[in-house]
């Protein structure tokens, strides 16, 4: 077994505990991969042993990582398969998460490959994704990212704003709110997240409640490498994992810059 498929087990399994203290199932908890600093082996190794979903924090890796995979897929379906690949369900597609922020500019690149954005701040942003759904004839499910903790370097809609904001977007034709994202402080102790993922919880499903979303706002995307058991705990369906699955990368140097302003699948409800 290699370094990354011990780790992605490691993962895998403190999710399950996690769910199972939270009392669900270990499959109602969806873990998203973020690749942002893994290599193109370190990917397709996921893959390969059946994992599905990816998340990117920046439109243009995003986009070349996914048209990647779908070269890799497209030649295993034409061409004689090898050992290492022979067992790869070519039909079970991968599903990418865009999580980082995301400019109005960027809105139709990303639209094509991503199946959902989990990163929307701005009734602005979400107005643009629709006009880009609406070309495109189809419907981007996104999640509504707010800002609990009210740190002012986090991206995020305050609370106060969130449920009218919400509600707007759900009355749009072609972008479907499927629920909140939020990201806690960084913190040395997991522990120090409790309070904001149990809140952003509170939110959530004072949301239901109010009736946004109908049926399809079920998704609650909390928690990342050093805080997701706790995120778990406090009612995440999705978390963001990066580095305890493909380990410790080293920062990229030069910034993105930005012009402009298995029980079913619920991530396809």
């Amino acid at each position: 077994m290699t370094a990354l498929a011990e780790r992605y087990a490691a993962v895998k399994e403190r999710v399950a505990q996690a769910a199972i203290r939270s009392g669900r199932t270990p499959d109602s908890v969806y873990t998203i991969a973020v690749a942002k600093y893994a290599e193109p082996e370190d990917i397709r190794e996921l893959i390969e042993l059946g994992h599905r979903d990816f998340g990117e924090n920046r439109v243009q890796q995003l986009s070349q990582r996914a048209g990647m995979i779908d070269e890799w897929f497209e030649r295993i379906r034409t061409l004689p398969r090898t050992s290492s690949d022979s067992t790869i369900d070519v039909d079970d597609p991968v599903r990418w998460h865009m999580i980082g922020r995301l400019q109005r500019n960027k809105a139709r690149k990303i639209a094509d490959c991503s199946r959902l954005i989990h990163s929307v701040d701005s009734l602005r942003l979400a107005e643009e994704l629709q006009v880009v759904a609406n070309k495109l004839d189809r419907v981007i499910d996104v999640l509504v990212q707010v800002n609990v903790s009210r740190e002012e370097s986090k991206a995020g809609l305050p609370i106060a704003a969130l449920g009218a904001i919400a509600e707007q977007i759900d009355t749009m034709i072609n972008v479907r709110v499927r629920g909140l994202m939020t990201m806690a402080p960084l913190t040395d102790d997991p522990e120090n997240s409790r309070v904001h993922f149990a809140r952003c919880k509170e939110i959530f499903d004072d949301l239901i409640k109010a009736g946004v979303g109908e049926d399809h706002f079920n998704l609650l995307s909390m928690g990342m490498s050093g805080d997701f058991e706790v995120a778990i705990e406090e009612g995440a369906n999705l978390v963001r994992v990066g580095t305890a699955i493909f380990g410790e990368r080293e920062e990229d140097p030069t910034p993105e810059i930005e012009t402009g302003s298995s029980a079913g699948h619920i991530i396809d409800a």
